[in-house]
C-alpha cells in the first residue's frame, strides 16, 4: 500500500473530485480539515488548510497545493477517459496527449490545481 499527502484548498470539494472522475472512495472524513481517499492499494490523504500538515514551516513557508509531483493513475483506455474528463469539465494542466516508449498520458488538475498524471501503459508489464 501507498500513502500519499496532496495539500487541497477545499476539503469537500476534492472528495468529490476525487470520488467522482478518478474512482475512489472516500474512506475517512474530517472535513474541513481532511481527508483519506483510496483507489486500490493507494490512500490519498487530502489535507486543507486547517490540518496539522498545513501548519507552516518554522521559517514562515506554508505547505500548498500544485507543482509538478503527481499522482499516476493507470487506465486502460486513455482516449476514453480523457474524453469523459473533458465532458465532465474538468481542467487540464496540459490538453494533448504525451507519447513515449512507456505509453501515453494526459495531465489534469484536481480543484485545488494538484497535478494527477492519467497513464496507459505499453511496452511494459502492467501492475498486478
Amino acid at each position: 500500500m501507498a500513502r500519499i499527502r496532496y495539500m487541497i484548498e477545499d476539503v469537500d470539494q476534492a472528495i468529490t473530485f476525487y470520488t467522482r472522475h478518478l474512482g475512489f472512495t472516500l474512506e475517512y472524513n474530517a472535513s474541513p480539515a481532511m481527508a483519506l481517499v483510496a483507489r486500490g492499494d493507494l490512500q490519498l490523504l487530502l489535507s486543507g488548510p486547517q490540518s496539522s500538515g498545513a501548519r507552516p514551516l518554522p521559517d514562515g513557508q506554508h505547505p500548498s497545493p500544485g507543482g509538478w509531483n503527481r499522482l499516476v493513475i493507470e487506465v486502460e483506455d486513455l482516449s476514453t477517459v480523457m474524453e469523459t474528463l473533458k465532458q465532465a469539465g474538468v481542467h487540464f494542466r496540459r490538453d494533448d496527449i504525451v507519447r513515449g516508449p512507456g505509453g501515453q498520458q494526459i495531465w489534469i488538475e484536481d480543484p485545488s490545481g494538484n497535478l494527477i498524471e492519467v497513464f496507459e501503459p505499453a511496452g511494459f508489464p502492467p501492475r498486478p
